[in-house]
């Protein structure tokens, strides 16, 4: 199941994060997303009915989207996270509770790193992959310098990716990028402009293919 899941997130390279959306918008945004070519969905627990979108989300779009859950910060907000379904956990922090709990679960953890230290830590633990997190403070190089010794390590790149340097992001060898506000607008979702979600998807799902496209060529 982890080998499946990582395998799938290699060939679509986008996990859309959903953060304080209103409550009640879950579905019409995952089913804007779906449509833009969207395979993973991380509802952040700090948005309003988390619990319950996770549960909703999976139940409607189950087949065609891997529902995670993010910013889990701790053992008691993991926990609830799986029992209400969540097919990966995601997390801004390494929190070794958390990793082990999953794991003892069966439920992939992919906790956020930023030194070298924690990535070969968060791996050695039994993450299969870790979350570089805040890669737009920290420079979209820095994967590429991280990549240098640690290429055994898949990386998901997240904070500051945009339609302008998504490529450059995985072309350094991210295995996928973490896509927020510049993905999931919420005041695009607030106006109901879910066509225009949708839109943003599909743009950047194209440059995620291209990538995979070349990669395969090369």
């Amino acid at each position: 199941m982890a080998q499946d899941l990582l395998s799938l997130l290699a060939k679509e390279k986008i996990i859309a994060i959903v953060r304080g959306i209103p409550r009640g918008s879950g579905e019409q945004t995952a089913k804007a997303l779906a449509e833009g070519g969207i395979s993973f969905l991380e509802i952040t627990l700090n948005t309003d009915g988390a619990l319950d979108m996770i549960d909703e989300v999976k139940g409607k779009f189950g087949e065609r989207i891997k529902v995670g859950a993010g910013t889990v910060l701790n053992l008691k907000m993991a926990k609830e996270a799986i029992q209400a379904g969540a097919e990966y956990i995601i997390s801004p922090n390494l929190d070794e509770e958390v990793l082990t709990y999953g794991l003892e679960q069966g439920v992939e953890v992919w906790p956020g790193t930023m030194t070298p230290s924690e990535i070969v830590r968060a791996y050695n633990l039994g993450a299969k992959v870790v979350k570089v997190f805040p890669i737009g403070s920290l420079g979209v190089k820095y994967i590429k310098d991280l990549r240098a010794p640690l290429s055994h390590i898949p990386m998901v790149a997240t904070g500051g990716v945009n339609l302008d340097n998504i490529k450059e992001v995985l072309g350094y060898g991210a295995v996928a990028v973490g896509l927020g506000g510049n993905l999931v607008n919420n005041s695009l979702i607030e106006k109901g402009d879910f066509e225009k979600i949708t839109h943003m998807t599909a743009s950047y799902t194209k440059l995620a293919k291209e990538v995979e496209e070349n990669a395969a060529k090369s």
